[in-house]
């Protein structure tokens, strides 16, 4: 199933008929072997059996390996048929970005967001109604001034702008095309504001009815503590109890992961643990009180199921996520086995439990979560730790596990997320009792006494007044850049070697295969050359030079709401993979918040050598600023003296930065939001050939009021960037400038099609060759595209604002 996950598309129909010829020769292997009837002995297999093994070894070994085939193979088309299923449900490209009205249920509980100027929204899935066959069966909605917050199980009647699922492409980035995949949601959609409707306040069946319990619930703990102070408490108390992450706010995520305790504020596999134990407790006294349930189960017996049934019920209230489903299928083996009066090794009972999983879920093999908790339950498993008698040996026990945890996943939490909290130790000894001994609980029994739930905020108020002191200490966080595939692989590997209770040189040899993951060595640009990266920031600018010893961030991205920007989840995350600990220069082309919404958060997390531009504190771009960085020259073109100070209100465009970085001969141009009057200074006073460029970041994303056509010929770029979000309402970029770049034979890339683009000077090749969409292929992302127009199309001289190009996606 994990190799179906990493295809760049589903097989075809030869390969899928090859495979039904495997799937039957596998099967007859197998049965032949079963019963014993013939013993076959691929070669593979006597190379790596001694013949001098006894031949009934080696058939238990023959029925084992036509077992494993048979399994890869079944799975394999499980995955691949589920897949089919899902892609065929997703929004038809010819619907993208039209506005339909959809009638259906509130499916999720809303998360509440905030828009521009401080507008509420909302977030939610919408089952549609089963009548309209021609629309998506569920759609991700974003909503803004609803008449009435929705509920879960309302009906409503929403006026819907429909896309299929899309979302930034960065190298190490959250892929939301396969999050949506894993969810089961066709489409995404906004609502326009007139004509929203409600229609009834619930119904629907067993699925919806527990969805409103739910929501019941976190309504009653908003009402408990609706005072500001404990808003931040009552997040927590609601992803506790109900699996609800989206309650907990971005900047309380941000504190909980640097600090390491970020997997507590999920409904984990001791949480589930913990409520069988108490059913099955409480069960057990009440069978206990009947002489004739006794006789016929046995109240231990009797315990163990109840226990089962209630772990389950508590996952499926919780939101049913990967820890739970893995806790519950675990309860559930290990009670049958005991049922059945079977031993398993621990690795069989945790494959299964895997197994389970991935059949009901294909797409979890790609979670961070799945590989954590199954790789934190094998190491305790593996440990196989006994506690000494006495208080002391409890203690003991637990720091013992804290150590092997946090060693053992520390490899694997470099790989997944490129850092680790050093603190993580201490903030854990502290969080893993008080939250899973005392907040849990009190976010549990609080629907009994909701006075607990005040008690429990104020728990978690002290837990993050902790927290901050903790993330305030010097090196608290360890980012760590990208490393090779194979430093993986031997940082995985040594990370088990250190957490195994082995003698002192295995965990040495353990130790050293982490180093190149720990320490991994660095690409730069060689002398004289540059490296630029244009990330997927959507309706934004952003861009990261690189030369051989410095680095520097033209425009910052754009803002999307209180605590999000574009240099949180996309600027950050590249430059920390890159390896970079401090900015030589931060240049911000203006003010406007698609280019400047990033700033605050670049310059709070990384130090900054040089501020030009909208920085505050920093010295205003001017003409004629040049400097040189391993031999790669840079220089600002715009704006002048007499104008560099009128970057206020509607003039901002107007003032925007303009540079040119030349290196090994070839040029870049960046050239923020400029219009086409600075594009006519420009192209008179550079003349000719001073504007030429081979790169060009199309003026303001591809504006009709840019790129005029005699700025396109004098730049004569080769490669055209547009950064542009994806059906964006400007409807950017314009027809008729994409033609004006095709007409001089420009190769036109979007980063919305694209994904992140990377450029160096001293390679060469196919511009769509480095596309983030490119390098990462998958079957359920759109592959990169370049745009353009005939030359023919819109020339010169013809209508200045036709309608929106069909030819996008």
């Amino acid at each position: 199933m994990g190799l179906v996950q990493a295809l760049p598309a589903l097989p075809d129909s030869p390969v899928r008929a090859a495979w039904c010829v495997a799937v039957a020769i596998a099967s007859a292997w197998v049965v032949l072997v079963t019963i014993g009837v013939s013993r076959p002995r691929p070669r593979a297999l006597r190379t790596s059996l001694s013949t001098s093994l006894p031949t009934s070894m080696r058939l238990v070994a023959s029925r084992w390996f036509a077992w494993a085939v048979l399994a890869a193979l079944l799975g394999a088309g499980w995955a691949v048929s589920r897949a089919d299923g899902r892609l065929a449900e997703r929004l038809p490209a010819a619907m993208a970005g039209r506005v339909l009205t959809l009638t259906g249920r509130v499916a999720s509980l809303p998360q509440r967001t905030e828009g521009q100027g401080g507008v509420e929204g909302w977030r939610f899935v919408l089952d549609v109604d089963e009548r309209e066959i021609t629309t998506p069966t569920r759609v991700l909605l974003s909503c803004y001034q609803m008449p009435t917050p929705p509920r879960a199980g309302e009906r409503w009647s929403l006026p819907v702008k429909l896309r299929p699922p899309h979302g930034l492409m960065n190298p190490g980035g959250f892929d939301t095309a396969l999050w949506m995949l894993e969810q089961d949601l066709p489409a995404a959609g906004s609502c326009r504001a007139q004509g929203q409707r409600r229609l009834d306040a619930g119904g629907g069946g067993l699925a919806m009815r527990v969805l409103a319990l739910r929501q019941d619930l976190r309504d009653a703990i908003d009402r408990q503590l609706g005072e500001v102070r404990d808003r931040r408490g009552a997040g927590v108390l609601a992803a506790l109890s109900l699996g609800d992450q989206g309650a907990v706010q971005a900047s309380d995520w941000a504190l909980y992961r640097d600090t390491g305790v970020a997997h507590l504020l999920s409904v984990s596999g001791l949480h589930v643990t913990m409520f069988a134990w108490l059913a099955g407790a409480v069960g057990a006294w009440g069978w206990r009180r009947s002489a004739r349930l006794c006789l016929a189960v046995p109240a231990p017996r009797a315990a163990m199921w109840i226990g089962v049934a209630a772990s389950a019920c508590y996952a499926v209230f919780s939101g049913w996520g990967v820890p739970a489903q893995r806790t519950v299928g675990l309860l559930a083996l290990l009670a049958l086995l005991r049922q059945l009066g079977a031993r398993w090794p621990w690795p069989m009972s945790l494959l299964a439990a895997a197994l389970g999983v991935c059949a009901a879920d294909p797409w979890a093999l790609t979670q961070a979560g799945f590989w954590l908790s199954f790789g934190a339950v094998a190491l305790l498993m593996a440990a196989d730790h006994r506690a000494e008698p006495g208080w002391r040996g409890a203690v003991r026990l637990a720091w013992r596990t804290q150590w092997l945890v946090t060693l053992g996943l520390a490899p694997l939490t470099l790989l997944l997320f490129q850092q680790l909290a050093l603190v993580g130790l201490v903030a854990n000894a502290v969080a893993i009792p008080l939250v899973s001994y005392v907040i849990t609980p009190l976010a549990m029994l609080g629907a009994l006494c909701p006075p607990l739930w005040q008690l429990g905020a104020w728990l978690v108020t002290a837990l993050n007044a902790g927290l901050e002191l903790l993330r305030n200490w010097p090196f608290a966080v360890w980012h760590l850049p990208w490393a090779p595939g194979w430093a993986q692989g031997l940082g995985l590997a040594g990370g088990v070697a250190l957490s195994m209770p082995w003698g002192w040189r295995p965990r040495l040899a353990g130790l050293a295969l982490c180093v190149p993951l720990f320490w991994p060595a660095l690409e730069r640009p060689g002398p004289g050359h540059l490296e630029l990266w244009l990330p997927d920031v959507g309706q934004g600018g952003a861009a990261v030079l690189r030369t051989r010893r410095h680095t520097m961030v033209f425009d910052a991205g754009p803002r999307w709401g209180p605590g999000s920007d574009a240099a949180q989840r996309v600027l950050l995350p590249l430059l920390r993979g890159l390896g970079e600990r401090r900015l030589d220069a931060l240049m911000v082309s203006h003010a406007d918040q698609d280019h400047a919404g990033g700033t605050a958060s670049l310059l709070q997390a990384l130090p900054v050598g040089w501020r030009v531009g909208a920085v505050p504190g920093g010295e205003g771009c001017r003409r004629g600023q040049r400097w040189v960085w391993d031999g790669v020259r840079f220089e600002v073109l715009w704006p002048t003296e007499a104008t560099q100070n009128e970057g206020a209100g509607a003039k901002r465009n107007a003032a925007s930065c303009v540079l040119r970085v030349e290196a090994a001969g070839r040029r870049v141009l960046l050239t923020g939001d400029i219009e086409s009057a600075q594009e006519a200074w420009l192209t008179r006073e550079e003349g000719a050939d001073g504007l030429q460029a081979e790169v060009l970041v199309v003026p303001h994303h591809g504006s009709r009021t840019s790129s005029s056509w005699a700025f396109v010929q004098a730049v004569g770029p080769r490669v055209a960037v547009v950064q542009s979000g994806f059906l964006n309402r400007f409807g950017h970029p314009r027809a008729e400038v994409l033609a004006r770049y095709a007409a001089i034979g420009a190769t036109v890339v979007n980063t919305a099609d694209c994904g992140a683009w990377r450029w160096r000077s001293d390679r060469s090749g196919p511009p769509m060759r480095d596309c983030e969409r490119s390098l990462r292929r998958r079957y359920w992302l759109t592959p990169p595209i370049a745009l353009g127009e005939p030359p023919d199309a819109v020339l010169p001289g013809d209508d200045p604002d036709p309608a929106p190009p069909p030819f996008r996606p």
